[in-house]
C-alpha cells in the first residue's frame, strides 16, 4: 500500500542542473531563455533558483516514523493527520513570510482576548481565595483588633512557658579543675621512649618498676621539675612588677596585690566589638592618609583611641593632627582636652600663637588657670586681640570687683556697642541719672530690642517715678513698631511674669495694660483675656492676672461673669479690702446681680460686721426687691447674731412678697431648729398646700415625725410625698430606712423606687446596704453585681464595691474601678482609704489631696483627710487640711450631710463640722 511503501531517497532533493524529465523515456523537453539563464563557465555558481534548500539534521529512524505517522488513528476529518506533512520539505522565504503573518494575526487574536483571559483568571483566583483562604487572611480580623488592646492588658498576657526539659531547663554548669604539676609531667612523659636501659630496671630484672608512681627517665636522662618552673614563673611576675615601678619616686603605680585581679587595666572601657573596632581604627587611616589637612579625621581617630582606653595612642595622634592642620580650632581644643593639666597650658599657647582671634581657644585658655589673678590676665590678653568678643567681655567683667567692672563695662559698649546684654550691665552698675543715660545711649545703638525698654521702666519704679512706668511701656511698643519689629504678645506677658518676680510689680501691670489687647480680635477679647488670667493665676503671677482682670473689668464693665471672675479671685488670693472695694464697683455696675450683693455682705459678716453686711443687704433689697436669696442671706445673717425674732419677721415679710417654696421650707427649717416643732409642722403643711411637689418638705416633715417618735406619720409623710413626687430619690430612701427592722419591706420599697428610677446609683447602693445590715453577703454581692451592671460608671458603687472584698482582692478592685471611674472623687476617696488601711502612708494622702482637689465641695473627702492626718499627720499637715477645708466650704457627701442636717448643728461653721464629721469618719481595716 501506499503507507508500507518505501520512500525514494531523492524525494526532496533538488534537480542537478540540466535535468529534464523523461529525458531517459525518450521523452523531449524544451529550453527557454529564462531556464538558461546568462552564459556562464562551467565552474560558475550555479542560478540562484537552483540554490540547494538548507539542511536540516538528521534524525533517528524512531524520530522519522513519529514525524511520518500516517496511520489511521492520527487522523482528524477536520484538522487532518496529528503530525506535520511538510517536515522534510524545503523552508523558503514564502514559507516564513507566511508564518510571520500567521504569528502576528494569532498576536492580534490574542490581544483580543487577553482583557476577557485576565478578567476570568482574577475571578477565579478570587473564588479559590474565597475557598480556600490563606493563613494570613484567616487572622486579618483578629490582627486588626490587636489595635484595640491597651498597654495594660498587653502587658498581663501570661508569658509563653518553656518547653524544654528540666536538663535543658537548668543545665549544669561545667567544672574545671586545674591539673596538677605531676600529671603534666607524667602526660608529658607517657609518649617517649627511652633509648637506654635505666640502673634500677636492670637491679629489679625488667623494664617495668616494680613500684607504682615512678617516673620513666627521659630521652636525656634529666627529669622535668615543676617545681623550679613555677619559682622560675614567680620571678618571671617579680620582673614584671618592677618594670611596673617609679623610677622617680622608687615607690610602685601598680598594687602587687590587685595586679591579676584588676581588671580594670585590662577590659576596654567601650562596649563595641574589638572587629569593629579594628575596621574604624582602619578607615580613619585610610582617611588621614588620603587628606593630611582634615581635621575632622584626626580629631575622630584620637577619639576612637580614647574610647578604647589608648590615651597615649589618642595624644599621640592629636598632636600629629595639630602639626598638620595648625589652623584649626577644633584639633586644638580637643588637644588641650586630651593632654594631662601640666602640659594642656603650653598645648592652648601653641594654638593662640596660630589662632590668636581663636575666642575659644582664650577661654580654654583662662579655664586652664587656676588663680583669678591669672585669668584675668589671660582675659586682657585675649581682649587686645578679640576686642569685639562680647563672651570675652562678659566673662572679663564677672572677674572683676565694681568699681573694675564698671570701668570695663565703659570700654565694652564702646567695643561692642549692639550687646543688650553688655549695656544693661553697666546701667545696673551706673547711679540712677548716669543709668537712665546709658539706657538712653542703648536705646539708640539697638533700636528694636525691648529689653532695654523694660529695664528703664524697672530702672523708674526702682526710684519711685511710677508715672514714667507706663509712659516708658507706651513708648516701647510705638517705637518697636515704627522700627519694624513685631510685637509678640507672648513673650511680653513672660517679661511681666519675670517682671512680677523680680519685685517690678508696676512694670509688670504696665506691660499687661499694654500689650495684653495687642492681636486679639475684638469677639476673642473676653475669652482669650479670661484665659490669659486663669493662666497667670495658675502659675502664680497673682498681680499680673489682677491686671488682666482690671483690663477686662474696663472693657466689659455690665459683664455679670467679669466680675465674678475678678471677686473670686481676689477673694482666694487677694485681700478683704480689695475683694470689697471691687464688690461695691461691681454692684454700681450690676445692681440686678445677686451674687454680688450676697458675696459682700458675707465678706462683711466673716469680718464680724454686722451692720456693714446689713448695710449691703439692704441696698440689694432696693435693687432686687423679690429676690429669694437676698431674703434668705437676710435671715441667715439675723440667725447667725441670735436674733431669732428678727429673722422670723423677715421670713414672715418673704412668705408675703416673695412666696417660694424654698422660703417657706426656709421658715419650717427655723422653727425646727429653734425647737418649735409644732410651729415647723404648721408652716410645712400650709407650705405642702401651696407647693405640693417640693419634695424637700415631704422629707421634712417626716424626720420631724421620726424625731418625735412617730413612725406611722412619718410613713404617711413618705408614702404621701412618694405619690407626689415619685423621681424624689432621697424620699424613697427615707422611707426604706424607716423599714430598715423589716428588711422585706425595705427590699420591696427600694424594687419600686428602681423601677420609677432607673439606672440611680443611690437606690443600687441601699439595696446593697440592706443586704449587709439583714446579715446576707451573698445577696449583697449579687446585688452588687447587678447595680454595676446598671450603672457601670457609677463611682459611689464602685467604692462600695472595693470594700466589700476580701483584702488581697481589694487592690484589683480599686484597679478596675480608677478604669471605669478615673475622675470620681468617691473612688478617689475609696483608693485612698485603702491605702490608709494598707498603712501606705503617703500614697494615702495623695489620693486624698487628689479627690479633695477633683472636687472640693465634696465633704466626706475632706472630713476623712482630716481624720487620716490626726492619726498619721503633723501638726502643721492638720492645720493645712483645716484651712483648706474652711476655704472651700463644702456642702455635700453622705456623711457631711448626716452632720451638718442635724438641727443642733444648724449654726456651725465649717471649721467645726469638719472635726465632728471626722470623727464620725471609721478608721478602715
Amino acid at each position: 500500500s501506499l503507507v508500507s511503501r518505501k520512500r525514494r531517497e531523492f524525494i526532496g532533493m533538488p534537480a542537478p542542473p540540466g535535468y529534464v524529465p523523461g529525458v531517459g523515456r525518450g521523452a523531449t523537453g524544451f529550453t527557454t531563455r529564462s531556464d538558461i539563464g546568462p552564459a556562464r563557465e562551467a565552474d560558475d555558481a550555479p542560478d540562484e533558483r537552483h540554490m540547494p534548500p538548507p539542511k536540516k539534521p538528521a534524525h533517528d529512524d524512531d524520530e522519522k516514523g513519529e514525524d511520518e505517522n500516517l496511520n489511521d488513528a492520527n487522523y482528524d476529518e477536520f484538522s487532518g493527520y496529528g503530525g506535520s506533512l511538510c517536515t522534510r520539505d524545503p523552508y523558503e522565504k514564502d514559507d516564513e513570510e507566511a508564518d510571520r503573518i500567521y504569528s502576528s494575526v494569532d498576536d492580534r487574536m490574542d490581544e483580543r482576548r487577553r482583557e476577557h483571559r485576565e478578567r476570568r483568571f482574577r475571578e477565579e483566583m478570587e473564588k479559590f481565595r474565597k475557598e480556600r483562604p490563606k493563613i494570613q487572611q484567616q487572622f486579618v480580623d483578629l490582627k486588626r483588633d490587636l489595635a484595640l488592646v491597651s498597654e495594660d492588658e498587653w502587658l498581663s498576657l501570661p508569658e509563653v512557658g518553656d518547653a524544654r526539659n528540666k536538663r535543658q531547663r537548668n543545665p549544669r554548669a561545667e567544672k574545671f579543675t586545674p591539673a596538677p604539676d605531676s600529671l603534666l609531667a607524667k602526660g608529658l612523659s607517657a609518649g617517649q621512649t627511652t633509648a637506654q636501659v635505666d640502673l634500677r630496671e636492670q637491679l629489679q630484672g625488667g623494664i617495668a618498676t616494680p613500684w607504682g608512681g615512678a617516673s620513666t627517665s627521659s630521652a636525656g636522662g634529666a627529669d622535668i621539675d615543676m617545681k623550679k618552673i613555677g619559682q622560675a614563673r614567680t620571678s618571671l611576675m617579680d620582673i614584671k612588677l618592677t618594670q611596673a615601678a617609679d623610677s622617680v619616686t622608687g615607690q610602685t603605680v601598680v598594687d602587687p596585690m590587685g595586679y591579676l585581679t584588676d581588671l580594670n587595666s585590662v577590659i576596654p572601657q567601650h562596649g563595641a566589638d574589638i572587629n569593629d573596632v579594628k575596621k574604624a581604627r582602619l578607615l580613619l587611616k585610610s582617611v588621614r592618609e588620603s587628606n593630611l589637612k582634615h581635621p575632622p579625621a584626626w580629631i575622630a581617630s584620637a577619639r576612637l583611641e580614647e574610647l578604647t582606653g589608648k590615651m597615649q595612642e589618642a595624644r599621640n595622634l592629636i598632636m600629629r593632627g595639630a602639626e598638620e592642620c595648625p589652623r584649626s580650632e577644633d584639633i586644638w581644643m580637643e588637644a588641650s582636652r586630651l593632654i594631662p593639666a601640666d602640659q594642656a597650658r603650653a598645648v592652648v599657647a601653641q594654638g593662640i600663637n596660630h589662632l590668636p582671634q581663636s575666642v575659644r581657644l582664650w577661654v580654654r585658655a583662662a579655664e586652664l588657670e587656676s588663680e583669678p589673678k591669672r585669668k584675668r590676665r589671660v582675659f586682657r590678653k585675649a581682649l587686645e586681640q578679640v576686642p569685639s568678643s562680647v563672651r570675652l567681655w562678659k566673662l572679663a567683667v564677672e572677674l572683676e570687683e565694681p568699681e573694675d567692672a564698671r570701668v570695663m563695662l565703659r570700654r565694652a559698649v564702646e567695643c561692642c556697642p549692639t550687646s543688650v546684654d553688655l549695656w544693661l550691665a553697666l546701667a545696673k552698675l551706673e547711679t540712677y541719672e548716669t543709668a537712665r543715660s546709658v539706657l538712653n545711649q542703648a536705646r539708640d545703638n539697638v533700636p528694636t530690642d525691648r529689653l532695654i525698654w523694660i529695664t528703664a521702666a524697672k530702672l523708674e519704679e526702682a526710684h519711685k517715678n511710677l508715672p514714667m512706668v507706663g509712659k516708658i511701656i507706651d513708648r516701647a511698643v510705638a517705637a518697636l513698631q515704627v522700627a519694624g519689629v513685631e510685637i509678640n504678645r507672648d513673650l511680653w506677658l513672660k517679661d511681666a511674669e519675670e517682671c512680677e518676680s523680680s519685685g517690678s510689680m508696676e512694670t509688670a501691670r504696665a506691660i499687661v495694660r499694654t500689650v495684653v489687647g495687642h492681636g486679639i480680635d475684638e469677639p476673642d477679647r473676653k475669652r482669650q483675656w479670661l484665659t490669659d488670667a486663669e493662666g497667670f493665676t495658675a502659675r502664680e503671677a497673682f498681680e499680673c492676672a489682677r491686671a488682666v482682670y482690671a483690663k477686662l473689668i474696663a472693657a466689659f464693665p455690665a459683664k455679670k461673669s467679669v466680675w465674678l471672675a475678678a471677686a473670686h479671685f481676689e477673694k482666694n488670693h487677694g485681700t478683704r479690702e480689695a475683694l470689697e472695694s471691687l464688690l461695691v464697683n461691681a454692684v454700681s455696675k450690676c445692681p440686678t446681680a445677686e451674687a454680688l450683693w450676697l458675696m459682700g455682705a458675707k465678706s462683711k459678716w466673716l469680718a464680724d460686721d454686722i451692720p456693714g453686711a446689713r448695710y449691703i443687704l439692704a441696698n440689694a433689697f432696693k435693687a432686687n426687691p423679690n429676690s429669694e436669696e437676698i431674703w434668705l442671706a437676710a435671715v441667715r445673717l439675723e440667725s447667725e447674731n441670735n436674733d431669732f425674732e428678727r429673722a422670723r419677721k423677715l421670713l414672715l415679710r418673704a412668705r408675703n412678697q416673695a412666696s417660694t417654696a424654698r422660703v417657706w421650707m426656709k421658715s419650717a427649717r427655723l422653727e425646727w431648729c429653734l425647737g418649735e416643732l409644732e410651729q415647723a409642722k404648721a408652716l410645712l403643711n400650709e407650705g405642702l398646700r401651696a407647693y405640693p411637689q417640693f419634695d424637700k418638705m415631704w422629707m421634712m416633715l417626716g424626720q420631724i415625725a421620726e424625731q418625735e417618735g412617730n413612725v406611722e406619720a412619718a410613713r404617711a409623710a413618705y408614702n404621701e410625698g412618694i405619690q407626689r413626687c415619685r423621681q424624689s430619690v432621697p424620699l424613697w430612701l427615707l422611707l426604706a430606712r424607716l423599714e430598715m427592722g423589716q428588711a422585706t419591706r425595705a427590699r420591696s420599697i427600694l424594687e419600686r423606687a428602681r423601677v420609677n428610677n432607673p439606672r440611680v446609683p443611690q437606690l443600687w447602693l441601699e439595696a446593697v446596704r440592706t443586704e449587709l445590715k439583714s446579715g446576707q453577703p451573698q445577696m449583697a454581692a449579687a446585688t452588687m453585681s447587678r447595680a454595676l451592671q446598671q450603672c457601670p460608671t457609677a463611682g459611689q458603687l464602685w467604692a462600695e464595691a472595693i470594700f466589700m472584698e476580701a483584702r488581697p482582692q481589694r487592690r484589683a478592685k480599686s484597679v478596675d474601678a480608677t478604669k471605669k471611674c478615673e475622675h470620681d472623687p468617691h473612688v478617689l476617696l475609696a483608693v485612698g482609704r485603702l491605702f490608709w488601711c494598707e498603712r501606705q502612708i503617703n500614697k494615702a494622702r495623695d489620693w486624698f489631696q487628689r479627690a479633695v482637689k477633683l472636687d472640693s465641695d465634696f465633704g466626706d473627702a475632706w472630713a476623712n483627710w482630716r481624720r487620716f492626718e490626726l492619726q498619721h499627720g503633723t501638726e502643721d499637715q492638720q492645720r493645712r487640711v483645716a484651712a483648706l477645708c474652711e476655704a472651700a466650704e463644702p456642702r455635700h457627701g453622705e456623711l457631711w450631710c448626716s452632720v451638718s442636717k442635724v438641727p443642733s448643728n444648724w449654726r456651725l461653721r465649717t471649721a467645726k463640722l469638719l472635726d465632728l464629721v471626722a470623727e464620725k469618719v471609721a478608721t478602715p481595716t
